[in-house]
């Protein structure tokens, strides 16, 4: 599998390698981001279950940092939403909004699964 298979998901491959500096790190980092985002996301539901908006802000945070590093650009945009608002102790939109955030977490989670061959 190429880089060209993550552009072609709409993964901004140039800006991950411009931050991260060659391939290698960039393939690692997604790796590291496969694994953080299974303990990351469990994480997330309970806190938002839990109406415990202050943790949910901080993996928001880390959620939208990585993705921006890694060129996830809409996940990173959704993830910068689901911060300010948790920060802001907004519920509400958080929860409406969940779903959004999952599904475009999920579905960049299996491209890059299916990239480093880890489906």
């Amino acid at each position: 599998m190429t880089l060209d298979f993550l552009r072609q998901n709409g993964i901004d491959v140039d800006c991950g390698l411009e931050l991260l500096g060659d391939e290698d790190l960039y393939n690692e980092t997604l790796g590291d981001f496969i694994d953080e985002s299974e303990d990351r996301l469990p994480k997330m539901q309970a806190y938002l279950e839990a109406g415990d908006m202050p943790n949910y802000a901080i993996l928001a945070h880390s959620h939208k940092s990585d993705s921006k590093y890694l060129g996830f650009t809409t996940l990173a945009e959704l993830s910068y939403q689901h911060e300010m608002e948790s920060k802001a102790n907004n519920q509400s939109y958080v929860s409406e909004h969940y779903s959004e955030l999952m599904a475009e977490t999920n579905r960049v989670v299996n491209i890059v699964k299916i990239y480093l061959g880890r489906d």
